[in-house]
């Protein structure tokens, strides 16, 4: 039973109040009697008398039955008759949970740190359906835990974090809706494994990168190989185009250290007759097109006269 403790001002300033009159009227017509049938009254006005927060609901039984809901705000009680049996806070709660040394699906033992967030939202049930609803809410969401635990298995608890925690709030929810509570949100702080297992997932992830760095590089060979075999074919069908390249990357290989590359005599025959080659086909060009050139403009004199004769 959650009691208030401490002196309520409301109820004090009443057996004041009261007290002080009766006082007041005693002395003033010399009635004795009248000065302590004052405080007793002014006691049993203060005692019917109560105040409850905005956030609060007061659960009243009159001769031990269940007789209704009161507050927020000031209300009134007969004493000896009524009796408030709880006074329910309908703000949301918040419980901290755990599992220890709790074995999932795979048989991994794990501890679970969570945290739930709770409200009554009918007060009656919450108090007249379990005897106190504050340790069965926790209670109810450590067996809700370790049942889903049990059924996960480790690596989904490790990435499936937030499925995890809508699972495990509707469980928790299904077992505290009959008592009046309802459950808003539950949240997995915290998933401890052993410090062996630690390391073997560790060595493991990395087994698992340098695997996928290997494939990485086998298939870039692989591609590399099918475009060295192109270029090969290509430099078989055209040697000048082999030696070219040949001195090409001799070439780029010693120019930063300034060095002299001796040149066989028959590697240097086949260049001068691929320079020949290339000065042979250039002039056959420079011919062709100084022709070409030629008959255009013999033909642009003639198209000249023609239009120059009389008709």
């Amino acid at each position: 039973m959650n009691s208030k403790i401490g002196v309520d001002p409301v109820r004090f300033a009443i057996f004041l109040f009261f007290t002080a009159i009766a006082c007041s009227i005693g002395l003033y017509w010399r009635i004795t009697w009248v000065i302590p049938a004052g405080i007793l009254l002014a006691a049993f006005f203060s005692s019917c008398v109560r105040v409850a927060s905005q956030w609060e609901k007061a659960v009243i039984l009159r001769l031990g039955k269940y007789h209704g809901l009161a507050g927020p705000g000031l209300f009134f009680v007969v004493p000896i008759i009524d009796s408030i049996a709880d006074w329910v806070d309908q703000r949301i709660r918040i419980t901290s949970f755990m599992a220890e040394q709790t074995l999932t699906k795979d048989t991994v033992p794990v501890d679970v740190d969570a945290v739930l967030f709770w409200v009554v939202w009918d007060p009656e049930k919450a108090v007249l359906e379990v005897a106190d609803y504050r340790s069965a809410v926790a209670w109810a969401a450590q067996t809700a835990l370790r049942d889903l635990i049990g059924k996960t298995l480790l690596a989904e608890m490790l990435v499936g974090r937030m499925l995890l925690d809508e699972e495990l709030r509707k469980l928790i929810d299904e077992r505290t809706t009959p008592w009046g509570i309802s459950v808003q949100s539950v949240e997995i702080r915290n998933v401890i494994i052993p410090s062996d297992l630690q390391e073997a997932m560790s060595r493991e992830a990395q087994a698992e990168r340098e695997r996928r760095a290997r494939i990485l590089l086998g298939t870039a060979e692989t591609e590399i190989a099918k475009k060295f075999a192109e270029a090969a074919n290509a430099y078989r069908d055209d040697p000048v185009a082999l030696q070219l390249r040949a001195m090409n990357i001799l070439y780029e290989g010693l120019k930063e250290t300034s060095s002299i590359v001796v040149v066989p005599s028959s590697l240097a025959d086949s260049l001068k007759g691929i320079a020949n080659s290339l000065n042979l086909d250039l002039t056959k060009q420079t011919k062709t097109k100084t022709n070409n050139d030629t008959e255009l403009i013999l033909s642009d004199e003639a198209e000249k006269e023609e239009i120059k004769i009389p008709l």
